[in-house]
């Protein structure tokens, strides 16, 4: 890989990491949020669907026109629009505005993800894209590792002040702004020129028709709702049914994100050599034992929940990395752009019905203690297997792992 490379994963992974960690720092601040607005679980649940749900919506619209434009003009005016969305979020002094805020920060944070996954395919062929994707995707291990604890910190420092992390992301997004438009590269090969009798929906509709792109949304999906339904509620079950406090949490966080990290460059690099779907499907399967422990956790020591958190982060880490790897190859470079865009929001799509889902099973008494916890990590099991079973009739003969290519 060369310096240029390096550098552009950097920003690329930098710019994940701000727009994730503004996603995921919802999460832990529901211990917050709740008492502070005087708010039900499923009012929370709003909060945390709204991005996804806007999201969804404006990935779909920009899914339309995406392939018309250079990936590098897309990604910096997407990424503009998600920095006055989290400094908006970061002066909210009511619910409503709030979930205001973050609809607005979801109709462009929903743009980010796809585009940068859109560059990376484009610039790292697929038997180098494993590693690549890694990378960009280790962002999440970062946000844990740093971002979540460092925004805990600072929110428990100022008085338990919310507001806090979203200012910080705003800060350092506004530092990242110029690096986008001096170390991206102009990305216009994917442009064709415009067949004007063309519908203006034929991105979706091209989806749609194509089995392996249609197949490989559904699947996307799948695995976000599994993955994404017992995370919202993973904080107040800790603190308020298990009796752990607000500052033991951000060491799940960063003890989840250093193993994450490892998980992405390891495994990343190993599903390149040995294949994609095999290192999926077993971290999907030893994945389904970890949501069953997660979301009925007797009473353990801490130093156990967090060897229990790091192992789930690991596992969670090689389904997504190489997941996202497979869905890119279903498409040419040409429409790479609007599908990874459709791609984007139907995961927000997944996530956003997913929290509402573990919204409405939830039910949160007086003390904070949260019900029907494990209920959530059943259902959470079953659409895991269904994303797995799925996954592996839709990729059984797209995945290929370097050494086989190399015999051709």
């Amino acid at each position: 890989m060369t310096k240029k490379e390096r550098i552009i994963l950097f920003i690329l992974a930098s710019l994940n990491f701000t727009h994730i960690l503004d996603f995921i720092i919802m999460m832990p601040l529901s211990n917050y949020l709740i008492p502070y607005f005087k708010i039900t679980a499923f009012q929370f649940s709003m909060l945390v669907a709204s991005y996804s749900i806007s999201a969804f919506f404006s990935g779909l619209a920009i899914a339309l026109v995406i392939d018309r434009f250079d990936r590098k003009k897309t990604l910096a005016l997407a990424y503009t629009g998600f920095l006055i969305g989290t400094v908006t979020c970061g002066f909210s002094y009511s619910y409503e505005i709030l979930l205001a805020a973050r609809i607005l920060t979801g109709l462009f944070g929903g743009i980010i993800g796809a585009q940068v996954l859109a560059i990376v395919a484009d610039l790292f062929t697929y038997e180098r894209r494993g590693r690549a994707m890694g990378a960009v995707m280790s962002a999440f291990a970062i946000a844990s590792i740093l971002g979540v604890p460092v925004s805990l910190y600072l929110t428990n420092l100022f008085d338990y002040n919310w507001h806090v992390p979203f200012l910080m992301v705003g800060c350092v997004a506004f530092i990242l702004v110029p690096s986008i438009l001096k170390f991206i590269p102009s990305i216009k090969e994917h442009i064709v020129e415009r067949d004007k009798s063309a519908s203006p929906f034929k991105a979706i509709i091209t989806v749609c028709k194509i089995p392996s792109q249609r197949s490989a949304l559904i699947f996307s999906c799948l695995l976000m709702m599994g993955h994404f339904l017992i995370i919202p509620f993973i904080n107040p079950f800790i603190e308020f049914n298990k009796g752990f406090s607000k500052d033991l949490i951000p060491m799940i966080y960063l003890v989840g994100g250093i193993a994450s990290l490892f998980a992405a460059i390891y495994l990343g690099r190993v599903s390149d050599k040995v294949g994609k779907l095999p290192v999926f499907s077993w971290a999907v399967f030893l994945s389904l034992f970890m949501v069953i422990i997660i979301t009925a956790m007797p009473d353990l020591h801490f130093s156990i929940v967090l060897l229990l958190f790091a192992i789930w982060f690991i596992l969670a880490t090689g389904r997504a990395v190489t997941a996202q790897a497979m869905i890119s190859e279903v498409v040419t470079q040409e429409q790479r752009g609007s599908f990874m865009s459709i791609n984007g929001s139907v995961q927000q799509l997944g996530s956003g019905i997913a929290s509402l889902a573990a919204g409405v099973i939830v039910v949160t008494e007086n003390s904070g203690k949260i019900l029907y916890y494990n209920w959530v990590g059943y259902l959470s099991i079953l659409v895991l297997i269904g994303s797995l079973v799925f996954g592996r009739f839709v990729f059984r003969k797209l995945d290929k792992p370097a050494k086989v290519i190399a015999k051709k």
